[in-house]
């Protein structure tokens, strides 16, 4: 059986304690640290999860999620914390996070909740590895030939409006911010403004026509494609 590693990250004790005896007795291998600074110093590519609080000393947990994202890490986020409202839901997401669970939690739930992302991880990787195209209703983005399909008509796109795209579709329930897409596809390229981003998702939107509803720009978070497209918004 492979060994998964789990870092739990919070600055109470009694916290760390009861998770990581709950999930070493479902044969987790558990890593602790007490802070966000601390986290960073410890997080390798062997973690396979982070439960993160957000509420500590030091840097957030939002800003620690923030960080470990610009490195590229994608190591799956659950966020642990007492703040439960929509927007902090909406940050959370934001920043990078797979789920959230709101304090007071269930121990049972916990588990439930880690079982269930790291699934869905290792469903998710056989899939990438296998994956010629992404399909969604009458869309179909061919990741060989670059080629969007929509409703049997073909529609050109330029390499970035593509890479944009694919971004997007690939992680359809995640908003990502304006520089995580900057991030992904303009890469090292300098002197590139978060303004770009604006212009070819509104290009794309103009060539996806009715289909523009798919990807929906949550103001002062970023772009969202699919699910969370469909929530109630103000778009820019």
């Amino acid at each position: 059986m492979e060994e998964i590693k789990i870092l739990i990250v919070d600055d109470e004790e009694d916290i760390r304690e009861i998770l990581g005896f709950n999930l070493e007795n479902e044969g987790f291998i558990v890593e602790f640290a007490s802070s966000g600074e601390e986290c960073l110093e410890k997080l390798t590519p062997e973690h396979n999860l982070i439960l993160l609080d957000i509420m500590m000393g030091g840097i957030s947990g939002y800003r620690t999620a923030e960080k470990i994202r610009k490195k590229n890490i994608q190591t799956p986020i659950v966020f642990l914390t007492a703040k439960n409202t929509e927007n902090d839901m909406l940050t959370g997401f934001s920043v990078g996070a797979d789920d959230y669970i709101s304090k007071p939690f269930s121990i049972k739930e916990v588990i439930a909740r880690v079982k269930a992302i790291l699934r869905r991880g290792s469903l998710d990787q056989t899939a990438h590895q296998e994956q010629d195209e992404i399909i969604f209703g009458d869309m179909r983005l061919n990741l060989k030939s670059k080629h969007l399909e929509l409703k049997n008509r073909s529609i050109v796109l330029t390499k970035k409006e593509f890479e944009i795209l694919k971004l997007l579709m690939q992680e359809p329930q995640r908003l990502f911010t304006r520089e995580e897409i900057l991030h992904h596809v303009w890469e090292d390229e300098s002197f590139v403004l978060e303004r770009t981003v604006d212009v070819h998702v509104a290009r794309l939107r103009k060539k996806l026509d009715e289909y523009s509803i798919y990807i929906a720009n949550r103001s002062g978070y970023g772009y969202a494609f699919n699910d969370l497209a469909r929530l109630p918004s103000h778009e820019d």
